[in-house]
């Protein structure tokens, strides 16, 4: 059967009038939709989840008969095949602090992109099944991110690198010590002067302690720092506007309005978690606030944070700077030269006024991808406004004294072209396959006499490379490392390597220690040289237990602005690129960040954001560019610059910059491992040192082939002319008249069921679940938290392309608008559990049922695969297990170990979505049994809601008229999706709410 991809072809001009022409609050999710394809008509004509059903064609009654009696017969027979026998291997010494049955919690640290983000992992007998963040630590505030959830399935990922190779061919740790002892030897007699480090950004203190000591040792020696995804940008700036690289902080809960210049705090930054929780605080109508942020965005592509702004605009990316310096000079601040004139004066002096109001209660943050002069030009704005020592503070740098990456980097590649580097360690990382095109780092390296990497993986670099030793995850080894303020977390193990693995730690150590001591002295002996604490043993074990030590916050600094260093950057400012030629965005994959998640099959799963885009990198470009060039959804391009060439399909995005086309780094990657190889397009092919983050002067050239892209956007559709699934409004509506929302509810009497009156009575507990979708900012975090949790697997492209997706949560993205520059708005959609549940009524052997607690359960025992439940549900939230895709993920023996033990793995053939976390249920039902007392309000809280950023999902129970979710339901913004079907979901909604600026409310948000 054909996967179902979205290739109709699109009119976008036709498009264009018809949502010019729009009138009210109507909603469009896709552009097939709005153009109403043949495609998307069909999907509207078919009951089930679009392409889900296994026969399209239509049958006659003969045919239809024999086939249901042949699918039938499939049913019990798949519904009572024996499951394969397992083997269970008894404690023959059980551990004294493992229960059997019990979980024990660990608090630890996951680094990512060189900073620290506290979790708190759970473990079942010694394997860890659930990372969740840490809510005492400072900065993760106990949310997690989608690679924080991900990162356990790396850890048992059977494609990991196994044993230390020579060659590619299996050789041994102690064959790989003797040939390091040779060339140490040599080294130590030219005091270093071959031999190169490059390792990414560390802020473990140990290791950095470890690698100068190496240096002190081996003065001639050099060490490199290389990520693809850095922030030179972020601390050159610093350095050009106060003379020293800064971590600059933002205290977003105290900000009323902020100004994004290209920067998506909301998701990418290092401290993202700490700033989506404050931000969202901005915003929450909660205890009678009626005070909201506001939110201005410049961008070249739609991001998590510019979708919550409350005005958006969509450059390409030289106007990102034209319109900062319109705006600072509207400031009062002095550019040393004519202001440019911008075709959105009105904005800017809109935005500028508003910023001077707020003197003080403001920010303005530039992104990372944004040159060292934009960066400074911030500064100088939050100077100016007042914003330092308010809103603003700075510590020194996390980061062990930055330097440019990039030119780090290049004199590494020219040192190995030389012939000057005889031995080359590289600790993690990617080069050969991240590095920028221009340096040719794959036949540089060539020319060293001994190379070798250190990665959990055999990637593109091992293969390069003369040694590829194995190293350990995160979770198999001890650590330390620095979250985004400073705060260092001890990271302890919570499972022995799997594959005997090497921690950076011991492999630094090697260069200089013989025997190598383990990485757990290696941290300990570094921290008890410090005599930091004055009883060490018990702070080191305090330490440990809480995850993070405390007081090791980095002290806030004074700083001191230099303008007319700014002025003097500003005026180097090159001459934008010709009119007809495009500039291209590198852009971090929201699902795979730099290529590192590559072969992990929940994040090449995971919608992207806006696109719905699986299993795949499309460049997204803007209608206008695509009418420009006739270009369709997965017509493939060839785009050229400095001298490099790409070949990509396109994907067209409604609020995407003309001008330019925006690609996500990480696919495409040659040799990775069985999920991610030959999966999506190698867009660093394209990359160079000269066009890191924006390249220029790029030519477009349309080809004849074309690419299927699967796109989930379509899929679920339950909105329709005559209902209004998504209700929003503005905050000056809201004080006019908080009941705006319920005037538009439409409440059937409690009688029109088919249910008996009073079939559904509650004596105990009553579980419902409340999102807030003003503050929830769509980043899909839930659904990954979801999937760990309940042991959902991943099903690949071709069955998600037919509708066969089997997460429990789905993201709607809802535009409202113009195609240039539509409004979006988030909407989770896990199972409603409605008191007149339609799926109830029709499942002819009762496998979904009502509990005595209002849960809408599944009991995969019973069920026989009829699917009449999924074709009653008007929310189309049950997944099909149309084939055993558990099979193949989680029969793996190494990531067995990963399934939570609490939750079945379902069989083919059966239905199941969203229990509301049932296991956690049943788990606080048990413990506060034990004590003889009522379950207390937010003690169970179900994975989505524990991952969630925002804070945006509030879980509890309705029988408490004092608890978190009945203050929610009571909210005058709370609604019901679809409630005009009298279904009475237990899952309800706070409408969104923006606070937009009254003059620049025309238009929406241009």
């Amino acid at each position: 059967m054909k996967p179902m991809t979205s290739s109709a072809a699109l009119d976008l001009s036709s498009i264009r009038e018809k949502l010019k022409n729009l009138r009210g609050q109507k909603y469009w999710r896709s552009l097939e939709e709005v153009g109403e394809t043949k495609e998307f008509k069909d999907f509207l004509h078919r009951e089930f989840s679009q392409n889900a059903s296994e026969f399209r064609d239509e049958l006659g009654r003969r045919e239809f008969l024999k086939l249901m009696g042949a699918s039938l017969a499939l049913a019990g027979v798949t519904a009572c095949t024996r499951q394969p026998l397992q083997k269970i291997v008894p404690y023959i010494n059980q551990p004294e602090e493992v229960v059997l049955g019990t979980p024990l919690y660990y608090a630890t640290a996951m680094p990512h992109n060189g900073f620290a983000q506290g979790i708190l992992v759970t473990s079942w007998e010694g394997h860890p099944t659930k990372i969740e963040g840490n809510d005492q630590h400072p900065v993760s505030l106990g949310a997690t991110n989608v690679f924080m959830q991900a990162s356990l399935l790396d850890l048992y990922d059977p494609d990991r690198a196994q044993a230390v190779t020579h060659g590619m061919e299996v050789s041994s740790w102690g064959r790989f010590l003797s040939v390091l002892n040779d060339a140490m030897q040599k080294q130590k007699a030219k005091r270093g002067a071959g031999l190169r480090i490059l390792s990414e950004t560390p802020s473990s203190p140990t290791l950095i302690s470890q690698l100068r000591a190496v240096l002190k040792e081996l003065p001639e020696a050099r060490w490199h720092r290389y990520q693809p995804i850095n922030r030179d940008n972020v601390y050159e700036g610093a350095q050009l506007a106060m003379g020293q690289p800064v971590e600059t902080h933002y205290a977003f809960e105290q900000a009323e309005i902020i100004l994004a210049l290209d920067s998506d705090f909301l998701f990418s930054h290092p401290a993202s978690l700490q700033y989506a929780r404050k931000f969202a605080d901005g915003r929450r109508l909660s205890g009678g606030s009626r005070k909201m942020n506001r939110l201005y965005a410049i961008e070249s592509a739609p991001t998590i944070t510019g979708a919550m702004a409350e005005h958006r605009l969509a450059v390409p990316p030289r106007e990102v700077q034209t319109l900062a310096l319109a705006i600072a000079g509207a400031l009062g601040i002095s550019t040393g030269s004519a202001q440019p004139k911008s075709a959105h004066g009105s904005w800017v002096s809109a935005v500028a006024a508003d910023l001077r109001q707020h003197a003080g209660a403001s920010i303005v943050i530039a992104g990372e991808s944004q040159p060292p002069s934009i960066h400074a030009l911030a500064h100088a704005m939050n100077e100016a406004l007042g914003n330092f020592g308010k809103t603003i503070s700075f510590t020194a740098p996390v980061e062990f004294e930055p330097r440019n990456q990039l030119e780090s980097l290049r004199q590494l590649t020219h040192e190995m072209s030389t012939g000057a580097v005889d031995f080359l360690l590289i600790l993690g990382g990617n080069p050969v396959f991240a590095a920028p095109a221009d340096f040719e780092f794959a036949k540089n390296s060539q020319r060293v006499p001994l190379t070798a990497h250190l990665s959990s993986e055999i990637n593109e670099t091992s293969a390069a490379c003369h040694w590829h030793i194995p190293e350990t995850h995160f979770l198999e080894t001890w650590s330390d490392a620095r979250a985004y303020d400073g705060t260092v977390s001890i990271c302890q193990p919570l499972i022995e390597p799997l594959y005997n693995g090497i921690s950076s730690h011991e492999m630094v150590a090697a260069l200089t220690q013989q025997p190598v001591p383990s990485a757990y002295d290696i941290v300990r002996e570094y921290w008890r040289k410090q005599n930091s604490w004055p009883e060490h043993e018990r702070s080191w074990r305090t330490a440990i237990h809480d995850g993070w030590v405390a007081g090791t916050q980095l002290p806030k600094i004074n700083v001191q602005m230099n303008r007319e260093e700014i002025v003097r950057e500003l005026q180097k400012a090159k001459p934008s690129s010709s009119a007809n030629q495009l500039t291209v965005n590198f852009r971090a994959d929201p699902t795979l960040w730099d290529g590192r998640f590559a072969n992990n099959g929940w994040l090449q799963e995971l919608a992207k954001p806006f696109t719905k885009v699986a299993w795949d990198n499309p460049a997204q470009v803007s209608p206008a560019l695509a009418e420009q060039y006739h270009l369709q959804n997965g017509d493939v391009v060839e785009l050229r610059g400095s001298g490099k060439v790409l070949r990509i399909p396109v994907w067209i995005t409604p609020g995407h910059a003309d001008g330019c086309a925006t690609l996500y780094l990480g696919n495409g990657r040659a040799q990775v491992g069985r999920v991610g190889t030959d999966v999506g397009f190698n867009t660093y092919a394209l990359r160079t040192s000269e066009g890191f983050w924006t390249g220029e002067g790029v030519a477009l050239h349309k080809t004849t082939q074309t690419v299927p892209l699967v796109s989930t956007q379509l899929f679920h559709n339950v909105e329709s002319p005559e209902r209004q699934v998504l209700r929003e409004g503005t905050l000056a509506e809201y004080k006019n008249d908080s009941q705006f929302v319920q005037k538009t509810v439409e409440v059937p009497p409690a009688e029109e069921t088919l249910f008996n009156p009073g079939e559904h009575a509650y004596a105990g507990y009553k579980w419902a679940m409340a999102i807030d979708l003003t503050t929830c900012i769509g980043c899909n975090a839930c659904i990954l938290a979801c999937q760990s949790e309940n042991n959902i697997p991943i099903v690949g492209k071709t069955q998600v392309g037919l509708g066969r997706s089997m997460q429990w949560i789905r993201i709607d993205s809802y535009f409202k608008g113009h195609l240039e520059n539509p409004s979006v708005a988030h909407m989770p959609v896990p199972c409603m559990h409605c008191e007149n549940a339609p799926c109830e009524l029709v499942c002819p052997v009762g496998a979904t049922l009502h509990d005595h607690e209002g849960l809408n359960v599944q009991v995969y025992n019973r069920c026989v695969g009829t699917r009449f439940c999924s074709n009653n549900c008007p929310y189309k939230v049950r997944r099909f297990n149309f084939l055993f895709y558990a099979e193949k993920d989680y029969h793996t023996p190494s990531l067995k170990a990963m399934l939570n033990p609490e939750v079945t793995v379902r069989w083919r053939g059966v239905m199941e979505k969203c229990t509301y976390c049932t296991q956690r249920i049943s788990a606080a039902r048990i413990a506060s049994e034990k004590e003889n007392r009522r379950i207390r309000d937010g003690e169970i809280t179900p994975a989505c809601a524990q991952a969630c950023p925002a804070r945006a999902i509030v879980f509890g129970d309705i029988s408490d008229a004092n608890s978190q979710v009945s203050q929610q339901r009571r909210q005058p913004l709370n609604f019901s999706m679809l409630g005009e079907l009298n279904t009475r979901p237990r899952t309800t909604y706070l409408a969104k709410l923006t606070n937009p600026n009254p003059g620049l409310t025309e238009g929406g948000l241009s």
